[in-house]
């Protein structure tokens, strides 16, 4: 026997069927924070990407036709955003950082630092050193960091390094995606262990941060990324311990790290009350990044080892 569902009328044109989308989201329970903060820009993305149209499509497309496998596939995407609670960016295949599009998928968290404000603010003012020429991208997960950074800074040359070799494989699949093959490459490694002799200008970490209580309470979206990339200890703080004992040997004397702790950054504080980190504020939004300089970490490096 068919029910309500069934006998609804499907949409004719995409001005209908965005109406039905963002209608749905908006009823559910779905969390926010993959790309979107709302009904309206997700039910957009959704519309377009299922029906094969451009993602800076203006509204000369809403009187365009919906047909019946188009129509399906956007029920089909809907039910895995709403039921499954699937992020947005893993349903279209595409992430948007620093005004780049990535090729995104579960093999890596879905890009959302705000360290994308860093790279397009030239590093400033927080890097004052000689022009930057060598920048690592540090636990690079599906590499946008240090893309947007080889792609707006032409003198930069550029490593990402994971642990991970499935995020790895993403972040060689959008080196080719920019044709940025002649000035970055991917490095399997563990922190610091594969770089061998290389100094940067720039440390650049988003690394696993979540401590055990932000991981277990964290919307279901976020299960469906990488654990790997999510959790670092009891207070999110093991990964970021390991950078700062090691950074000073692979930055250059003028050089800076960046890295991202979000939430932890109060217990960062907490474990390093000596460190005088420089708490970045984004006009984007976002929290939790600290700078130290090669000169800071010198200073301080007897009690960081």
């Amino acid at each position: 026997m068919e029910n309500a569902e069934d006998k609804k009328a499907p949409p004719t044109n995409v001005a209908q069927a965005l109406t039905v989308a963002e209608s749905e989201l908006t009823a559910s329970r779905i969390f926010f924070g993959h790309g979107t903060d709302n009904a309206w820009d997700e039910a957009v993305q959704l519309v377009l990407a299922a029906l094969g149209l451009p993602a800076d499509s203006n509204d000369s497309v809403l009187s365009a036709a919906v047909s019946a496998p188009a129509w399906e596939r956007l029920q089909a995407m809907l039910h895995r955003r709403i039921e499954e609670r699937v992020p947005l960016p893993y349903l279209t295949g595409v992430a948007w950082f620093a005004g780049l599009s990535f090729t995104c998928d579960e093999r890596a968290i879905i890009p959302r630092s705000p360290l994308a404000e860093v790279i397009l603010n030239n590093f400033k003012p927080w890097y004052s050193g000689p022009e930057p020429t060598r920048l690592l991208d540090l636990c690079c997960g599906g590499g946008c960091i240090g893309l947007a950074a080889a792609h707006y800074h032409h003198g930069l040359t550029v490593d990402l390094v994971d642990l991970d070799p499935q995020a790895l494989a993403l972040a060689g699949e959008n080196i080719a995606r920019h044709s940025l093959q002649q000035r970055v490459r991917a490095l399997h490694s563990n922190l610091f262990s594969e770089v061998g002799q290389a100094r940067y200008d720039l440390i650049l970490s988003n690394p696993p941060y979540v401590d055990a209580s932000d991981l277990a309470g964290m919307p279901a979206e976020y299960h469906h990324e990488p654990a790997l990339a999510l959790a670092s200890g009891a207070d999110g703080l093991d990964i970021t311990r390991r950078i700062l004992a090691q950074a000073l040997d692979y930055l250059t004397p003028g050089g800076l790290l960046l890295v991202e702790v979000g939430n932890s950054w109060e217990a960062l504080e907490a474990a390093y009350p000596q460190l005088p980190f420089t708490w970045l504020d984004f006009e984007q939004g976002g929290h939790g990044v600290f700078a130290l300089s090669a000169q800071d970490l010198q200073d301080y490096h007897a009690r960081l080892s």
